[in-house]
């Protein structure tokens, strides 16, 4: 079985595993908060198609550029 979109150009999107679970998560909670009209479509969904689609943009904390510099 293959998942689309593939696990790891997700990550590859996301810089890191971590980045990538807290980016889809804080995205679907906004999704969940806002949206009324979800119907059968599950917000973590929707936000991994928005991250694939690069239409999810993530900002990086200032501690993320300097730790990846070492």
């Amino acid at each position: 079985m293959m998942n689309h979109p593939p696990v790891n150009e997700l990550v590859e999107k996301a810089g890191c595993r971590y980045m990538l679970v807290t980016a889809v998560a804080r995205r679907a909670r906004t999704i969940m908060a806002t949206r009324d009209d979800l119907g059968t479509e599950k917000p973590v969904s929707i936000a991994v198609d928005e991250l694939y689609d690069d239409r999810l943009n993530i900002k990086y904390p200032e501690e993320y550029h300097r730790t990846s510099e070492r």
